[in-house]
């Protein structure tokens, strides 16, 4: 089922009873998801995400815009109605229940021609716990179950009806680092086996770009970027998305557009033909730094972390406000004892930003 989404703005009441205005939660949002694809709304806490899925889900509605699901127009569809399933940050399973009965709790709540008989209904519940692979601790109670396993269960339930959407708001949050990894690699491996079409909030960018078919960049309820994500990553629209993508983080300095020549401090780094002269944003990923004694870059060297096949040298410069971490070979040699490092740039890992809108310029 493809979800579109258009031009949907959502405002909430501000606490404060002079301010008619409102909280704006989402702005003026327009995405559409193919049927079949995980996507993932990533952005920083605050940025609007849960509310979009929620009002996508239906326990929210637009302030302004429309929801679609395929040519269906489900704005002010009950969420019950639309045929959602949806997995909750904290799992939100009956603790006197056993694994069986919450799977099967949905199934129960059908009526009129959807209704099932006790055998389809177990017949679907052990489906759905095979798909997670769970279908071994049926008789468990939440309470006797690991972290990993109860989100599992989350799943099943939430799978059993075959929703034509699911909607995952936050699943791995509560989850060890070790066990998070696990179960992004299952949910993957579930959303490619079932082909129904996910969406999946996340504020960790790691997580989006391992499993997600496209990923949605969000910021104060504003789309800033949509794209597969490694097509993000290496091809930021601002600076924000460049800032947010990525570990360890792009290095941003200051730097000048002169004559056709970029410069950090009062050095010339790259060429960048077709450019304006004007001060700009210089953005660039740990692994496009280039150690070269004759280097174009100086920077004021901090320490070495070796880590097996590659080398951060972490350093600094005036002109930025951050520590630079630069990623490079571990055969290239970097020597301990001088004080300064110096950089060739790659500049297909080099990024320019307007000063004052923080927009991307492409340059030759």
């Amino acid at each position: 089922m493809n979800v579109k989404i258009d031009n949907v703005t959502k405002v909430f009441p501000s606490r404060d009873k002079k301010d008619k205005t409102g909280v704006v939660a989402v702005r003026d949002f327009t995405i559409d998801i193919p049927d079949g694809e995980l996507v993932c709304l990533l952005g920083p806490s605050g940025c609007g995400k849960s509310t979009l899925l929620y009002m996508i889900c239906g326990l929210e509605s637009p302030t302004e815009g429309k929801i679609f699901f395929g040519d269906s127009d489900v704005t002010d569809l009950p969420s019950e109605k639309r045929g959602v399933g949806l997995v909750f940050q904290n799992y939100a399973l009956y603790p006197h229940m056993t694994v069986r009965q919450n799977i099967r709790f949905p199934l129960e709540n059908l009526k009129g021609a959807d209704k099932l008989t006790k055998e389809q209904m177990e017949e679907k519940v052990v489906e759905a716990a095979k798909i997670v692979q769970i279908d071994g601790l049926l008789d468990r109670k939440p309470g006797q179950m690991s972290g990993g396993q109860q989100q599992r269960v989350a799943i099943a339930r939430a799978l059993v009806k075959m929703p034509k959407v699911l909607l995952m708001d936050e699943p791995l949050s509560n989850l060890d680092a070790r066990l998070r990894l696990q179960t992004r690699e299952e949910i993957r491996r579930i959303q490619r086996h079932t082909g129904i079409t996910t969406i999946f909030v996340t504020h960790d960018q790691e997580e989006a770009m391992s499993i997600s078919d496209r990923i949605v960049v969000m910021k104060d309820g504003v789309l800033h970027q949509i794209g597969k994500p490694q097509e993000v990553y290496d091809d930021p629209q601002n600076l924000f998305v460049a800032c947010f993508l990525g570990t360890p983080a792009v290095n941003v300095f200051e730097g000048e557009v002169k004559r056709g020549g970029l410069y950090i401090g009062n050095q010339k780094v790259l060429d960048v033909e077709g450019v304006s002269d004007r001060p700009v944003y210089v953005g660039v990923r740990p692994e496009g730094f280039i150690a070269d004694p004759n280097g174009n870059l100086t920077c004021d060297l901090n320490g070495i972390d070796v880590m097996g096949r590659d080398i951060s040298v972490v350093c600094s410069h005036k002109s930025s406000e951050n520590v630079i971490r630069a990623i490079i070979s571990a055969e290239s040699e970097v020597d301990r004892e001088c004080k300064t490092v110096k950089f060739n740039l790659k500049p297909h890992k080099t990024y320019l930003f307007d000063k004052e809108t923080e927009e991307r310029i492409k340059f030759s």
